[in-house]
Parts: structure tokens; sequence; C-alpha cells
């Protein structure tokens, strides 16, 4: 009975896009229409966010400001305050989406991301380390990044079978993280307490004072890795199925798993190098995605699209809201995950997974 109503829910009318006359890829119609609404929606907030406020650019104009036309201070505020600002939140949106999303698909763990193996606590305490005890010498964006890098190879050795294993990925991920943590907290304790505050931010994950440089970087990572992503996407719908399955049907279970896990920690690592560990929201948006879509298989799309929208959505909220106005975009997706984690975990206890 189970496993006809598994059959019956994940079954979805489907059509074709066809490309060309040689190609036709199969789409499922409601995953075609939620994702259109996601990036309509996504498209309202970023309206929002550059009209909205004091400073925000009237919306008679802003056609015309975004397509060059801006002069005084609507220029100031698209070219140097918000645009860049925007561009960073959609592209590391996109990509915190995206990575959870192939993380999620290898582990087959609605509560797995790249958070828990350690990424971000690795990022965190490489930008203290470079922040507080080298300060002017490294960017803090550098550090993270060598941090998050050092966190992963000290997990790949650590499993002593790569990325191939989820279990021993998320174990392993679990002791890195607690050992990356104590050297954050002890490199805080270590220095001055007004050194440290400089500190703080960054490690909640914002998106202030980003720059045309930032945006470059995470858009860059996402137009190497998206594409690397869309050709393992039909292996890892089959993956899902079990390894004897998916092996027997040519998937190579095991090659598509580590391929899944290292463009997930490099996505991971683009966001960081940019905004610092925001978090959640690649834990978050996968999982919407795949109820609103209410089929199988990873969604890589429109997990990506609903990461921009979380945190667009977000960054929204931080500058707006009067009464935590300008408080680190990555205590509103600390909020937003802590809510839908408590969903997620009543919702197993009632179904009596856990």
């Amino acid at each position: 009975m189970t496993e006809s109503r598994t059959m019956v829910r994940t079954a979805a009318p489907r059509g074709h896009l066809t490309l060309g006359r040689t190609v036709a890829v199969p789409v499922r119609r409601r995953s075609v229409v939620i994702a259109l609404v996601t990036a309509v929606l996504t498209v309202a907030a970023a309206v929002a966010t550059l009209s909205l406020g004091r400073l925000g650019i009237p919306l008679p104009d802003l056609a015309d400001a975004v397509t060059g036309g801006a002069r005084g201070t609507d220029a100031f505020v698209l070219e140097r305050l918000r645009g860049p600002r925007l561009t960073v939140a959609v592209g590391t949106g996109a990509a915190l989406g995206l990575s959870g999303a192939l993380f999620q698909s290898v582990t087959r763990n609605p509560l797995g991301s790249p958070d828990v193996i350690g990424l971000g606590a690795g990022a965190g305490a490489g930008a203290a380390v470079v922040a507080l005890l080298l300060p002017g010498t490294v960017p803090v964006p550098l550090g993270a990044l060598t941090g998050a890098v050092l966190a992963m190879a000290l997990v790949y050795v650590s499993t002593g079978s790569g990325f191939r294993n989820p279990g021993r990925l998320v174990v392993a991920g679990i002791g890195v993280a607690a050992i990356a943590t104590a050297v954050t907290q002890y490199v805080v304790y270590a220095v001055e307490r007004d050194k440290a505050a400089v500190l703080t931010a960054y490690l909640n994950g914002s998106l202030a004072a980003r720059s045309w440089g930032h945006a470059g970087t995470i858009w860059l990572v996402l137009l190497l890795v998206a594409p690397c992503a869309a050709l393992i996407a039909r292996r890892l719908d089959i993956a899902e199925m079990g390894d004897e399955i998916a092996g027997g049907l040519g998937a190579e279970p095991r090659t598509t798993k580590t391929t899944a896990v290292v463009l997930s920690i490099v996505l991971s690592a683009g966001a960081v190098s940019v905004s610092g560990p925001i978090a959640f929201i690649a834990l978050t948006a996968p999982q919407i995605a795949r109820r609103l879509t209410r089929g199988s298989g990873p969604h890589l799309l429109l997990a990506t699209l609903m990461g921009a929208l979380l945190l667009v959505l977000a960054d929204l909220c931080a500058q707006q809201l009067p009464l935590f106005e300008n408080l680190p975009v990555g205590i509103y997706t600390l909020a937003i995950g802590g809510a839908y984690l408590g969903y997620l975990l009543i919702r197993e206890w009632r179904r009596g997974v856990l």
C-alpha cells in the first residue's frame, strides 16, 4: 500500500522540451509552472530591493536606471549600494540551493547540506584566523575559502573512502565542524573584544558592502558548475533508486556521488568566499522545491531558483525591517531555517521516522 501511494504521489504529467530535431528533454508540467512562479517572485523581490526605502529608486525610473539611464543618486544606489548586493544575493542563493540539492540527492537525507560536513565551520575558522591573527595581510574572504578547502580536505582524508560513502562523510564532517568551531572560539577569545567585533557580521553571513567583484566571483562559479550539475542530473535521479539498480542502469553510482559532492563543495565554497557562511539556504531550498513539485529526483533547477528567492527575500528584510534593520542576512536565514527544521522534525516524528 505504501509503495502504491508513493508511486501515485510521485507520478506527474510529463511533457517534452525539444531542442532542435534530435533532443527531447522530459519535463514535468507542474515543475515548469512552479519554476516560472519562483522566477517571477524573485524578480518581484529584486524590484522591491531596488525601489523600497529612503534611497530606493522610484518605480517609474527603475527600468530606465537598470538599462543604463541612471543619474545622480539613482546611479550611486544602483552601481554601488544595492545593485552589487542584489546580484550577489541572487548568485549566492542560487549556488547554495543547487549545492544543497546535490548533497541531499547523494545522501538521500532531508537534513543533509554542505553545512553538515563542516564547510561553513571551516570557513568561519579561516576567516577568524585571517581577520584577527593576520589583520591586513590576507583578505577575509580568501581566508574563509582557505578554511573551507582545508576542512573538506580533512573530511576527505578522515572518511578513508573520499566522498563516496555518505554516512562516513556526515560523521567525519561533524567532527571537523567541531574542531573548526573550537578554533574559531579560541581565536576570538585570544584577541581583544573590539578586534573580534569586526568578524561578527562575516561569521553570521552578510551581504553588506558587496562589490561587482564579489558578484563576478559567485556568478563565475555558477556558470562553471551548473552545466556540470545538469550533465549528471539524470544519473542522480536514477541513483536515488539505490546503488544496485543505478549500477544496473549504467548510472555509475560511486562516480556520480563523488562528482555531486565535489560540485556541491565548490558551490558552497564560492558562496562562502563572497558572503560568509550563510546558514540553512542549502538545507531548506531543495526541500521546499521537492515538496512543491511532489515528485522524485533532486529538482536541481527549481532548488537553484528557490535558493535565490529565499536569500533575496531574507536580504530584503535585512534592509527594510525597521526593528532589525542592518542585521546580517545570515540571522534571517537562521530564523527561516530554524522554523523549517522544526516543522520537518515534527513531521518526521508524526510519521514515526524519528
